[in-house]
């Protein structure tokens, strides 16, 4: 019974199938029909090649509402293909006119662009690039006259428009080739494809010779040594003196991976001396173009191979039918503003974070010694900041215009952060930006569960030393205030703050309010500021601007050769510290104002400024007020303000690092919950040092790295370690 029940259904599923593809072929022949009729060759190419789109469109057309899965999608417009294959194989007369349309429509379509152009960057630099996709995201396309690039670019609006199109079978794709081109049609794109040979060649020569890839190569090696010349000669001899020779192809083939090999030098450079965002979009275009040729060439081997005759209909339309799909993809991969910026900024990205990881070394205290020192550091930092905050109070009493108070207060945080680095002081919450690096380099490494433990002795270490500088910051800034303060009532007998002020400052720090918000904010402005440092140490690299002040001809006069020396190396060292010092000051100073300017309700929030400030206020109201809960509000608040301007630029600078830095995901998190376990265990081992000999902290460290070690294992590890950060020596660049 059982049995017969399941064969009934079987049978009740086929015939209901049946009639629902009855229904479907019937509604299919209704399109197909009112489509192929609009077929017309003698109408212009615009109106012929709309009518191609819709066809196109009807194939690819599948319902947005639907639960088929990507196989079912296929299989959908591939049986769709074959009922417009089968419809026109059974009315002639129409098939004649839709194969005349086609035929005239692809022979009237003239240029290499379709095999030279689609999918490659067009414009000689990277900003021109990037205006021209925003200009095409923005403005309507217009009309394309005889351009086969851009319809075909119409045709396929989807990147899984490569796999439909690689998944057709062969049969499919040979009446699609029959119905399309012909003996005359495949001629004149083999042509073509040459053209656009030449025409990749040309580019790759004018790029390849040009000054700027010169000096990163070899500037005396003679042009027409050049692998790129040779390149364009041997091209040429092989399409127009011996198109059939293997050797010449094998040729071909060689200095196309020679040329490649050149962007990796390239490359190669920049990694070392500095990176251009402009070069490096034209060495990715280069490896493009370098990648189609090498493609372009095969195509055209394999054609040549299969027979230069009336041969080549089937085997040409297979080779056809995968350029076709490289086409889309190429397309689709490099349409995306996103993807450009991501190609064009990531060697710069990481060349930022590598640099500032070399300075961010320094700023870890990695045992008691270093901790006490940081301490130190960290205190007179805070006594500099206590001057700032009498600064930041006399600007605001000048009663100047907003944008001249902003310009002034951006002076007064410049030059006392300028300060605090000539004396060997640390300012807390610009620390975090530059050590983040750090931490991402290391995971980098992350491959055993050694490394793991490493790692979270890092993690340690670096919170520690950002705890450090918080504190000393603190016990500098609150003391040198409550003297200063002193010393203004006893020589003014009046308070530094009026007690309308000050309360007011008391409630502008109280952690209910926008103060949390603002002092978030703050800690996006300190990640800046460290991508303003990397940004600056990275130009006068690339710049050579060492080398160039040392050989500077008034500037030796003036100094003397010896001297001049030494203050290029000198500027060397310190010009990351520097540029992120004037732009940390100018970010705190005019944010503000150009917020204000817009009407955003938007204010900056330091840590030690607050601290700074509340005991400037604190001390103008007297003792009373430490019985008042806006006080121990305002405390709240600058605990909040720490917790977030630390956090949040190490966020903003560890997430760029592991970007930069490709670090995966499963990584991340097993990193992150490495650290809750070991932060669970033992809270204090990330905020204060450890004794000398402190032995029995090593077994919850093993405990919490064992536990993620079974995770570790299967974490991806078959990644390139990456390089870790050179010894500093005193003499040493960033020494």
């Amino acid at each position: 019974m059982k049995f017969l029940l399941l064969r009934l259904r079987v049978m009740w599923r086929r015939f209901r199938h049946g009639e629902q593809r009855q229904a479907d072929s019937l509604h299919y022949t209704r399109q197909v029909d009112a489509l192929m009729r609009r077929a017309n060759p003698f109408s212009a190419w615009q109106e012929r090649a709309d009518w191609i789109i819709d066809v196109v469109h009807w194939l690819r057309h599948v319902p947005k509402v639907s639960m088929l899965d990507d196989e079912a999608r296929l299989r959908f417009r591939q049986e769709r293909l074959r009922f417009l294959l089968e419809w026109l194989d059974s009315n002639r007369d129409l098939r004649r006119v839709v194969q005349a349309t086609l035929q005239k429509t692809l022979r009237e379509a003239a240029g290499p662009e379709l095999f030279c152009a689609t999918g490659l960057p067009h414009e000689p630099a990277f900003f021109s690039e990037l205006s021209e996709h925003i200009v095409k995201l923005v403005l309507p396309k217009p009309p394309f006259e005889a351009d086969l690039s851009a319809l075909f670019t119409v045709l396929f609006p989807t990147q899984e428009d490569a796999d439909w199109l690689l998944a057709l079978d062969r049969d499919s794709v040979a009446q699609l080739w029959k119905l399309m081109a012909d003996d005359g049609i495949a001629h004149s794109y083999q042509h073509q494809i040459d053209e656009a040979l030449i025409y990749l060649a040309t580019m790759v020569l004018a790029d390849g010779i040009s000054k700027a890839f010169r000096q990163k190569l070899d500037p005396k090696m003679p042009l027409q040594a050049t692998p790129f010349m040779v390149l364009r000669r041997e091209l040429e001899t092989y399409l127009y003196v011996s198109p059939r020779d293997e050797a010449a192809l094998r040729s071909v083939r060689m200095l196309i991976a020679v040329c490649q090999a050149q962007t990796d030098r390239i490359y190669a450079h920049l990694d070392e001396h500095g990176v251009s965002v402009s070069l490096v979009y034209r060495v990715e275009r280069m490896r493009a173009q370098l990648t189609r040729m090498a493609l372009l060439a095969d195509m055209r081997s394999m054609i040549y191979s299969n027979g230069h005759g009336g041969q080549q209909g089937e085997p040409g339309a297979g080779q056809v039918q995968a350029l076709l799909g490289d086409l889309i993809a190429a397309h689709h991969q490099r349409s995306s503003v996103r993807g450009l910026i991501q190609r064009s900024f990531s060697l710069l990205a990481r060349k930022m974070v590598e640099r500032n990881a070399d300075h961010g070394e320094h700023y870890i205290a990695r045992d008691s010694k270093e901790y006490r020192a940081m301490l130190k550091a960290a205190g007179r930092g805070g006594v500099i900041t206590a001057f700032t905050v009498l600064g930041k109070s006399l600007v605001t009493g000048l009663g100047a215009a907003r944008f001249f108070e902003g310009i002034f207060a951006s002076l007064n945080y410049a030059v006392s952060f300028m300060a605090i680095s000539a004396v060997g002081g640390v300012l807390a919450t610009k620390q975090p930006a530059v050590t983040a690096p750090v931490l991402a380099s290391k995971m980098g490494q992350l491959d055993t569960v050694e490394g793991l433990r490493a790692l979270l002795t890092e993690i340690a270490q670096l919170l520690r030393s950002q705890a450090a500088a918080v504190f000393g910051n603190l016990m500098g800034v609150i003391p040198v205030m409550l003297l200063i303060s002193g010393l203004i009532m006893l020589s003014t007998d009046a308070p530094m703050m009026t007690a309308e002020h000050a309360r007011a400052s008391l409630h502008s720090l109280s952690v209910i309010g926008p103060t949390p918000l603002f002092a978030a904010f703050t800690g996006i402005l300190l990640w800046l500021s460290s991508l303003a440092s990397g940004f600056a140490d990275n130009w006068f690299a690339l710049r050579r601007l060492r080398e160039a002040l040392a050989q500077q001809r008034r500037l030796v006069y003036v100094l003397g050769a010896m001297r001049a020396e030494r203050w290029a190396g000198w500027l060397d060292r310190n010009v990351a510290q520097i540029a992120g010092n004037l732009s940390l000051g100018l970010l705190l100073g005019m944010t503000p104002v150009l917020a204000q300017f817009f009407g955003l309700p938007l204010d900056v929030r330091h840590v030690t400024l607050a601290t700074g400030s509340l005991t400037a206020a604190a001390s103008s109201l007297g003792w009373e007020v430490l019985a008042a809960p806006q006080f121990w509000l305002a405390v709240a608040g600058i605990a909040s303000i720490g917790v977030l301007n630390v956090g949040v630029s190490f966020a903003c600078a560890l997430t760029l690092a592991l970007r930069a830095r490709d670090v995966p995901a499963r990584i991340r998190r097993l990193v992150f919950r490495a650290v809750l376990r070991r932060f669970s265990a033992s809270p204090r081992f990330f905020l204060f040092p450890e004794a000398a000999a402190s032995k029995p902290e090593a077994p919850v460290e093993s405990d919490a790295a064992d536990t993620a070690s079974d995770d570790t294992r299967q974490a991806d590890v078959g990644r390139q370690p990456e390089s870790t950060p050179p010894d500093r020596h005193p003499g040493s660049r960033h020494g």
